[in-house]
């Protein structure tokens, strides 16, 4: 069977701008699309003919419900969404470019701590899954806020446990923090238990300082006697970082995974609305490693079919509106990349 891919992490609404180019101040008027980065990968990877688990807090109200039903009603299995009694379900404002472009205007009124997010409980997480996971899909977000936080640190126990893999999506999203500066030291010590990471090239130059893959996979992974990034000892990390993907939107997917290093150009469409096109890659890209298995880092032509998939099925989510709803079939990405005369695997 599938190996199930749990995501935990936000799960909202983002409320899209209806007109382009503009200030958030500026803007009229407002449309609703479920989002949240980690949901995002959950949904497109059953939409690829994969299994996903959604693990998260929302809150008791009308949003949340709604957010319930979508998944659910797409075949994300949902036993470990957590509800919060009074702490609302998080909305986020998001303005756009003529091109497409998104960008993360805040939450109206509601202080970033106030959302039902912010307090996933560790206590409650869904340990039963986790024998049958195959991976487990982290954001940063949550490393913001202190029992989400704990949660987090319980997740990686529990995949640790069960030899599952952690990818993580660095996820950048300064809005969300109340103190930028305690974030780089949290996502760096939070990397050292990842098997493979995403970021976008602009994360990559805040964190790393480079957005060349093989440098971040080589500071990630200090050589024997130099420390790694958190400061702890080397034999405090449960396993080396072994892909790095950093995707930089039209100008594509740059990745070191293993020793298999290269750059694949970005697909040409009519793009719409670039929002959850990187977590509808990172959904690509992890149904081809389990498909593949390991040979996704020891085959230089599956590495790159891998993130030439993961690229197709980014590029067609940018192509309508909403995160969620413009994601694509498996079918309609072979279709996709048989008109383009490309054969994957």
């Amino acid at each position: 069977m599938t190996p199930l891919v749990l995501c935990l992490g936000e799960i909202l609404f983002d409320l899209l701008a209806d007109q382009s180019d503009r200030e958030v101040n500026q803007v009229t008027s407002w449309t609703s699309y479920p989002g949240g980065a980690p949901a995002n990968v959950a949904c497109a990877s059953v939409k690829l003919g994969g299994r996903s688990a959604s693990i998260g807090c929302l809150g008791d109200d009308p949003p949340g419900e709604a957010l319930v039903q979508l998944l659910a009603a797409i075949g994300v299995n949902i036993t470990g969404i957590q509800r919060h009694p009074s702490a609302p379900t998080r909305a986020v404002y998001v303005t756009r470019s003529l091109a497409g472009e998104r960008f993360f205007a805040g939450f109206g009124e509601t202080p970033t701590t106030d959302f039902a997010d912010t307090r996933l409980a560790a206590d409650r997480l869904p340990e039963i899954l986790f024998p049958d996971a195959g991976f487990l899909v982290l954001g940063t977000l949550g490393l913001a806020y202190p029992h989400t936080r704990q949660a987090i640190d319980r997740a990686i126990e529990l995949a640790k446990d069960n030899q599952v893999k952690v990818i993580i999506d660095i996820n950048w999203r300064p809005v969300f923090w109340e103190d930028i500066r305690a974030a780089p030291p949290l996502i760096l010590e939070m990397l050292q238990v990842a098997d493979t990471i995403k970021c976008s090239d602009d994360e990559a130059r805040w964190l790393f300082g480079t957005d060349c893959p093989q440098t971040i996979q080589q500071q990630l992974n200090p050589v024997a006697g130099t420390p790694p990034l958190n400061g702890g000892a080397c034999g405090d990390r449960p396993a080396a970082v072994r892909g790095v993907l950093v995707t930089a939107g039209a100008r594509g997917c740059q990745y070191c995974l293993g020793k298999n290093c290269g750059q694949v150009d970005s697909f040409q469409v009519d793009s719409v609305d670039t929002t959850g096109a990187g977590d509808a890659f990172l959904a690509g890209f992890l149904h081809q490693y389990i498909r593949q298995g390991e040979a996704i880092f020891e085959n230089a032509e599956i590495a790159r079919e891998a993130v030439i998939y993961g690229s197709a099925v980014g590029a067609l989510t940018t192509m309508q509106p909403g995160a969620i709803a413009a994601q694509p079939t498996a079918q309609q990405v072979q279709a996709f990349l048989e008109n383009l005369k490309i054969s994957i695997f």
